[in-house]
């Protein structure tokens, strides 16, 4: 080899890494997670710009999940004749959850557009702005919690009594005791899935605009299918028709059903069932991955789309 080739090669660049590889959507997600200052800030900001200028503040946010929780539950407990001290914390605890993951699948969808001029001038990891979206929810749900609070408070000697039940002829629960511990866990699972919505949902949005007003329309539907404002018990005492067990596939192969159920049922004593974790657990690992593909793919491609 000659030593004018040799110093030509000492003088190239090095090679570049493609784009389009598993590292670098790897090295985003890692990154984005690691710039917690970053994401908690632009959270907390959108928080305090909502409700700039108002007088209560961020606590609209609580006063509204308030009004609606009870407001349906007194109107729904009558409807199905159920007892108002079970079935309001029934209701308000599924609103509470319902209101984070709505907010993971409708804003997740905005969360790239949204965020254009940042994306075009901060040199930052997309992942940045999907965390950000589920701390501005996560903080929405916190103040949300004091309604919960409140109500558990009232009915804690309902809520506490072994053996009660939600609406007449329903099965029995346990009541609120140290399991209640699980809706910790239960919430990591639903923030984890929140990002991984966020992201996923958030670069097809981006390519295309369609997306979001479908998303919406959907989860209109599913909020109905969901049982937040009724319970499955309803399907097997109040719908004639032989055996229960295809009413309740209704519920079970409604996928929002688990994720709702894994964080209310500890919070008010209802009867915990492991296959709902195993349902969440395996949207989490298959949306991870779905996620991971769409960011090795897709991620250079964003700030154009925007």
């Amino acid at each position: 080899m000659s030593v004018t080739s040799t110093a030509e090669q000492e003088k190239a660049p090095p090679p570049t890494r493609s784009s389009r590889s598993w590292s670098r959507a790897w090295e985003d997600i890692v990154e984005g997670a690691k710039q917690r200052e970053l994401w908690g800030h632009l959270g907390w900001q959108d928080i305090k710009q909502r409700y700039r200028r108002s007088v209560i503040g961020p606590l609209w946010i609580t006063l509204s999940m308030a009004i609606t929780a009870i407001g349906l539950g007194l109107l729904y407990s009558q409807l199905f004749t159920a007892n108002i001290p079970t079935f309001l914390p029934y209701v308000t605890v599924g609103f509470i959850v319902w209101n984070f993951m709505l907010g993971c699948l409708i804003e997740g969808t905005d969360t790239f557009i949204g965020n254009e001029g940042l994306i075009k001038h901060l040199p930052a990891p997309l992942t940045v702005y999907a965390l950000r979206t589920v701390w501005r929810l996560t903080l929405m749900l916190a103040h949300n919690l004091l309604v919960y609070v409140v109500i558990v408070a009232i009915f804690w000697g309902d809520l506490t009594t072994s053996g009660y039940v939600i609406s007449p002829g329903g099965d029995p629960q346990p009541g609120i005791s140290w399991a209640i511990l699980l809706a910790i866990p239960a919430f990591v699972l639903l923030a984890l899935n929140g990002a991984w919505v966020a992201i996923l949902f958030g670069i097809i949005s981006t390519r295309y605009r369609d997306i979001p007003p479908v998303i919406t329309s959907v989860v209109n539907l599913l909020f109905f299918m969901t049982p937040i404002v009724w319970t499955t018990d309803i399907l097997t005492n109040r719908i004639p028709g032989g055996s229960g067990n295809w009413k309740i596939l209704i519920a079970e192969l409604n996928p929002l059903y688990h994720f709702v159920q894994i964080m209310r049922a500890p919070l008010i004593g209802n009867a915990q069932s492991w296959h709902h974790w195993a349902v969440v657990g395996g949207f989490t690992v298959v949306g991870w991955a779905l996620a991971f593909l769409a960011m090795r793919n897709y991620r250079a491609r964003v700030s154009y789309w925007v």
